[in-house]
């Protein structure tokens, strides 16, 4: 299996070759390092590396976002930015190259492994996605459309070849007898006899027609089809006729089922990642180990309890796994402090959900999940960080992890403090409900574990 081959872009010497011993340490091919953004351009071209690291303040003419912009719409290869300081028109700049990750110099071997495959497996999914709308679309468009027109009295006056193929009626034997003389219509679910209301529709009312429907033949053969009538107007106003259109769905149908299929495969794919994202992080604060697994057992149990919709709980679910990304990037002295913070790193900490927002944020989740991390520590009186939301502002699913993450918390040791009482941490919730904490969340926190006997693993 050939390596993984990157790119370095950096214009510190010593930085570079560190970074590319780094690379080298962990496995990857390295395609080359330069240290402008011009050689950065041409080497991509002419090597075309699975994977791009652009350090976004580099010296000469083009810039690191300009060179990364470049590399990725030019020859669409992703891009992680290397920084250590940035002032905030450049980060926005940055975004908007819509990068695959961020680096924060100096950083570790582990940091960057992670970094680096996350970005891959952020691009592989992105263009897996791309691959199948492309070809959902190809398939679209090969299929032909049926069309039918009547007359004021909604007699047939025309038949396209496709509608005499499906119908199994030529236009010669239909022209002249009533539309639904001719159109065999069948309900997708009961299999029931349906009339077109060729009355109503001449008659310029508002109608409701049955879009998927299938379509019986004059030999007894179905069909799956989209069908869409409208009154042909002219241009006094007056309704001539009924034009009928319908497309042949059968084999849409049969891609839905697959797409069902895929889907259910790369779910399967992503929460194996999940999983692996919070081994990651876990493994950097041995006091925090299980974190994530009891916070998203506790909030799925809230979820449940709130009678979320199987779909949400899986938002969820797939949040609680991912809620604390950032901290891979959050140096692991500080998370691993014994005693009380500076203020300068408690506000290292708490970039942490904006970091894993933009770690996540490319991801096309069936849920916002992005936002969902980037929330947890929200508060509905405004009090919380990093945006000051409030309320309804704040995602549901956010609101319902920031209860179960600060329970968790006040349950569980932590190296400046021994692990507290589940009452003790009820307590507080009790206390700030309606204020920090939604009403309805507290509710069913408190009923989980004072009626449904809920305990952490």
């Amino acid at each position: 299996m050939a390596k993984t081959k990157i790119l370095v872009v950096e214009d510190e010497s010593i930085v570079a070759r560190d970074i590319g011993n780094m690379l080298l340490g962990l496995g990857y091919e390295v395609a080359g390092v330069v240290p402008s953004g011009e050689e950065a351009v041409e080497l991509a071209r002419r090597t075309r590396p699975h994977l791009v690291l652009v350090d976004i303040m580099l010296q000469g003419e083009k810039n690191g976002i300009e060179a990364a912009d470049q590399i990725y719409t030019g020859y669409n290869i992703p891009v992680v930015y290397l920084t250590a300081y940035a002032d905030q028109t450049t980060l926005q700049r940055a975004k908007k190259t819509e990068p695959f990750g961020y680096l924060l110099k100096p950083f570790e071997e582990r940091e960057l492994q992670t970094t680096i495959e996350v970005a891959l497996y952020k691009y592989t999914m992105e263009r897996k996605l791309k691959n199948r709308e492309h070809w959902l679309t190809t398939l679209l468009q090969s299929v032909g459309d049926g069309v039918m027109a009547t007359d004021n009295r909604g007699r047939i006056q025309f038949m396209n070849p496709f509608a005499e193929d499906l119908s199994g009626w030529s236009q010669k034997a239909a022209l002249g007898k009533p539309l639904n003389d001719v159109l065999q219509v069948l309900n997708e679910r009961t299999k029931k006899p349906l009339k077109i209301p060729v009355e109503k529709i001449l008659q310029g009312d508002k109608f409701r027609l049955a879009s998927e429907v299938i379509l019986r033949s004059k030999e007894g053969t179905q069909t799956f089809v989209h069908q869409n009538a409208a009154p042909i107007r002219e241009d006094s106003g007056d309704i001539s006729g009924i034009v009928l259109a319908f497309t042949d769905i059968t084999r849409s149908k049969l891609a839905e089922e697959e797409l069902r299929k895929s889907w259910a495969r790369q779910k399967s794919a992503m929460e194996g990642t999940v999983q692996a994202m919070a081994y990651t992080i876990e493994t950097r604060d041995p006091y925090t180990a299980g974190h994530q697994r009891r916070v998203t057992k506790l909030a799925c149990a809230i979820a449940e309890e709130m009678k979320l919709t199987e779909d949400e709980m899986a938002g969820v679910r797939l949040a609680g796994g991912l809620h604390d990304l950032g901290k891979i990037y959050v140096p692991a002295e500080i998370l691993a402090k014994p005693g009380k913070l500076t203020a300068v790193e408690y506000n290292i900490i708490k970039t942490h959900p904006q970091v894993g927002y933009d770690i996540l944020k490319s991801i096309d989740f069936p849920w916002p999940i992005a936002d969902f991390v980037l929330q947890h520590h929200e508060r509905i009186d405004g009090s919380g960080y990093p945006n000051g939301l409030r309320g309804e502002d704040i995602h549901l699913e956010a609101r319902i992890l920031a209860v179960a993450d600060v329970i968790e918390a006040m349950a569980t040791h932590r190296p400046y403090r021994a692990a507290l009482s589940i009452e003790t941490a009820l307590e507080e919730i009790t206390h700030y409900r309606g204020t920090r904490y939604d009403r309805r969340v507290v509710d069913a926190c408190l009923k989980v574990f004072k009626t449904k006997k809920f305990e952490f693993d």
